[in-house]
């Protein structure tokens, strides 16, 4: 029987640098995790001796000239599932060890009973692994609510649902690990490890869609708290003369921004009903009822942008969300309301625009079934 080697939490922050900044010099490495070059040696034989690690193509290292061979994750060694759950749907991608999207698929809910969503997601899934013939090392779901222990959805609002113990259930139907995570969460892990802010220690992430969420990065590190799956960036004060939200509100983000809100407001306006993408077209062609939401939505957006900037001191901020949409028609007008609210000496805010919709929300799924992998390593000598 082959001994195991339990890898250490110095092991682990081994791994998670080089998945997050590969490829990346073993001198650079030692700098960051405060290793000497032997130490370096030891921890990164396992991940190269099973195929975690690749020696990247060698480059030359510093005034001495030596040859050095940069540290990187062999990408295609791993599979993972990602699968963002909504009141509608389950939206999947199977992704390679950097949440990379090689194919994707859905599958509509038949209820919103667990028995329902544990019978799409499954079925979800047999089929992303069947496309790709390559066995799934794990599976993370990404939903829309409170999650304890990245096993338990504790609060569920679109599901209905009170302490269900989702990863449970899921591993017996599949028979692999599973992480369940706030969907915020998992998009924001998955922007801070491989999205364009990649390897920054500080950024904001903020979601408009079916709801309006906000993500955090300081440090290097996600920020979580207990309250992370209640959605409080959705009930940010922006506008005290806008409409109210479900829970009384008035003028806050989810008021100002979600997509039910917007289509409300114009739909009222019109005396019909209206969907996102008309909303957006009627803008887009100047009419003025529809001019008149999406300005105050984008100015609301360029309030709650620049409140986030100013109070988490943070100078890049992620947009993403379904209904990331909205930017082509709002964005110079968030962004010059984001300026005025900025004291004019401070650090310009950079906005990256993420408008993969589903896609980033699975691939953030996927992102924490990484996470999670990683800190559950045992590699065999």
């Amino acid at each position: 029987m082959e001994r195991q080697v339990y890898v250490s939490d110095s092991g682990r922050e081994l791994a998670r640098e080089v998945l997050i900044h590969g490829p990346i010099s073993r001198a650079e490495l030692g700098r960051r995790l405060g290793l000497s070059p032997a130490s370096l040696t030891r921890l990164s034989k396992p991940f190269l001796d099973r195929g975690w690690f690749i020696e990247a193509a060698e480059t030359v290292q510093g005034a001495t000239g030596r040859p050095a061979k940069p540290l990187d994750v062999q990408v295609d060694s791993r599979r993972f599932v990602g699968v963002k759950v909504t009141g509608e749907s389950a939206f999947g991608v199977i992704t390679d060890l950097r949440a990379g999207a090689l194919g994707q698929g859905e599958r509509s809910l038949a209820g919103h009973d667990v028995d329902a969503v544990v019978e799409a997601v499954s079925d979800l899934v047999a089929g992303l692994r069947d496309g790709d013939g390559v066995e799934v090392s794990g599976l993370g779901v990404s939903i829309g609510g409170n999650v304890a222990d990245q096993r338990v959805v504790t609060r569920a609002p679109f599901l209905g649902w009170r302490n269900i113990a989702l990863a449970d259930r899921l591993e017996r139907e599949l028979g692999i690990p599973v992480t369940v995570e706030n969907d915020v969460t998992a998009l924001t892990t998955a922007e801070q490890w491989f999205g364009a802010v990649r390897g920054r220690p500080a950024f904001a992430v903020v979601t408009i869609g079916a709801g309006v969420g906000y993500g955090l990065v300081m440090h290097d590190r996600v920020v979580t708290t207990a309250d992370s799956g209640l959605g409080l960036g959705g009930h940010l004060p922006l506008d005290p003369n806008g409409p109210l939200c479900l829970d009384g509100h008035r003028g806050c983000s989810t008021a100002m921004l979600a997509i039910p809100s917007i289509t409300l407001q114009l739909g009222i306006a019109l005396g019909r009903e209206v969907d996102y993408d008309e909303v957006l077209r009627l803008a887009e062609s100047g009419h003025p009822l529809a001019v008149s939401v999406t300005s105050a939505a984008g100015r609301a957006l360029g309030r709650m942008m620049a409140t986030i900037a100013n109070i988490a001191m943070v100078d890049t901020i992620v947009l993403s969300g379904e209904g990331v949409a909205l930017w082509n028609a709002i964005g110079d007008l968030a962004l010059a309301t984001l300026a005025e609210d900025r004291d004019p000496d401070a650090t310009p805010v950079e906005i990256n625009v993420d408008d993969a919709g589903f896609v980033s929300w699975a691939r953030g799924a996927a992102a924490v079934a990484i996470q999670a992998a990683l800190g559950r390593l045992r590699l065999p000598a």
